[in-house]
């Protein structure tokens, strides 16, 4: 998940790792409501759709409804991160997000980003075979790679040779597809266009280029032979059952799983113990996808020790996972203009963090998740490391504002929600285990005590010092000595806890 707040922890707390992993699984949480009408302001107003309705109902679209509802997907999106229930579905929606590349400024309609957006979100736990092909039809992604406009006369290559490159067999030591593959591939594909009255996918056969498309050694010399009228579309079935026939697109998925889940690095012991074994379970299960999780998330691998806080955060993973943690209060649904609003304030942080949804830097993803030898550590920069640290001080400090409310973290509140926070050592303990993946040093946790938390106190070195604060105050709240004290205290203690390298990393 998207970080964990303190009742998700307790909750889960209570199973075991095997049916935590199952909870978190399950594919039965109904979608989310749609996106709606935030945007009405004093240069624009939605004749058609009213303030806080679906604008998703909606076939009208111009330059200036398109733009606004554009970025009320994305805001409702990172809400859905925010906000996300006892499941796995948002990481995985992320995860398909990053593996099936749509831009938003290149598809450029919103009702479209919604609509890719759901069919990730319908998938994001069920078949992988069944995505590549529904995929292949979605009105966004031949917009993006240039489906729609692909035809007999002009074959595009451009998802012919995404839909191996990137989507299935890879770039990995058993992918010797060829580069008229991709000129085949691009022939069968050819057909599709966009019906824009509807906003949906039509298939027009005098389009299609109906001749036979020859394949190479790699697919067995396979050939689809070309086909006539509406049953022209059935060769796009026989292209991918032939592209799945190839074990490489288990092992090619199988190495995305692991890298987004677990480590970067993919040694020979671990292709040969971890990844050919998920492979070989994903062929067998005729690639549903959940059994794989399943068995990843709960190997004995993936609690490997040196596998803890073995990545650097994305920047998704580290403002929406500080939200969560610190259970930062967002406005209610009715309250739609300023809850969409706040939304977009973190999404914009994330974005200059380099990582926008819904607009991945190229069809490849974010390079973090793919560049070698780099990887995650692309997330980090001298440019990108000072954000993070200003996002999260001022997240502690002041928030952020907007029409008179605020959202940020409650520090008082967060101690509340640990054990004994009037003990120093088990207050500063208890943070360090709920927020990082991995423990800090006996000297480290010393001189976090002495030098902050009870910095300035009298008599700093003995600990009643702090718990006489905390005492004080939780018997008079309203007194505002004891308040700021307590406050104070503990915003330089969450400040430096989120400053820190450690908690950067998963």
């Amino acid at each position: 998940m998207f970080g964990a707040p303190r009742e998700d922890v307790d909750h889960f707390l209570k199973k075991s790792p095997k049916k935590a992993v199952r909870e978190l699984l399950q594919n039965d949480h109904p979608l989310p409501a749609p996106p709606v009408n935030n945007y009405n302001d004093d240069k624009y107003t939605d004749a058609e759709i009213a303030p806080g309705a679906d604008w998703t109902v909606s076939l009208k679209y111009d330059g200036m409804n398109n733009g606004r509802r554009k970025n009320s997907f994305k805001s409702w999106w990172f809400g859905l991160m925010v906000g996300q229930d006892r499941s796995i579905r948002e990481k995985m929606v992320l995860f398909w997000h990053n593996h099936f590349v749509t831009e938003t400024n290149t598809v450029d309609n919103a009702l479209f980003c919604y609509r890719y957006n759901v069919l990730l979100r319908q998938h994001a736990l069920g078949n992988f075979k069944t995505l590549v092909r529904a995929m292949t039809a979605e009105p966004a992604m031949l917009r993006y790679l240039n489906g729609y406009v692909s035809t007999k006369a002009h074959p595009d290559e451009n998802y012919g040779r995404e839909l191996q490159e990137l989507f299935t067999v890879g770039k990995g030591p058993g992918s010797h597809y060829t580069e008229s593959d991709v000129k085949a591939a691009a022939r069968v594909l050819t057909g599709y266009t966009i019906n824009y009255k509807t906003f949906t996918t039509s298939y027009d056969p005098n389009r299609h280029d109906e001749g036979d498309k020859q394949f190479s050694a790699f697919y067995d010399n396979h050939i689809i032979h070309g086909m006539k009228g509406k049953e022209a579309e059935g060769e796009v079935d026989q292209l991918i059952d032939m592209i799945f026939s190839r074990d490489e697109v288990s092992k090619f998925f199988c190495r995305k799983l692991y890298r987004f889940f677990v480590y970067h690095t993919i040694d020979e012991p671990t292709e040969q113990n971890v990844i050919e074994p998920l492979a070989k379970m994903l062929r067998k299960k005729d690639y549903e996808v959940v059994p794989v999780l399943e068995a990843l998330l709960t190997s004995q691998h993936f609690f490997d020790a040196a596998n803890y806080g073995g990545m650097i955060k994305p920047p998704v993973d580290f403002t929406v996972g500080l939200c969560r943690e610190f259970n930062v209060p967002f406005p209610a649904a009715s309250e739609y203009v300023d809850q969409y609003g706040f939304l977009e304030q973190v999404r914009n942080q994330a974005a200059g963090l380099q990582q926008n949804i819904g607009d991945p830097p190229n069809v490849a993803g974010w390079q973090a998740y793919y560049q070698t030898p780099e990887y995650d550590k692309l997330w980090i920069s001298s440019d990108t490391l000072p954000k993070r640290n200003q996002f999260s001080d001022r997240m502690v400090n002041n928030g952020f504002a907007r029409n008179g409310k605020k959202i940020g973290i409650d520090v008082v509140a967060f101690a509340a929600s640990l054990p004994n926070p009037e003990d120093p050592d088990k207050l500063i303990a208890g943070s360090v285990q709920a927020l990082y993946a991995v423990a800090l040093s006996p000297e480290e946790l010393q001189f976090i005590k002495s030098s902050i938390l009870l910095s300035g106190l009298v008599g700093m070195s003995s600990d009643h010092y702090w718990t006489n604060a905390w005492v004080a105050y939780q018997a008079k709240p309203d007194d505002k000595a004891n308040r700021n004290t307590v406050t104070n205290k503990l915003k330089n203690l969450y400040r430096h806890l989120l400053d820190l390298p450690e908690y950067q990393l998963l």
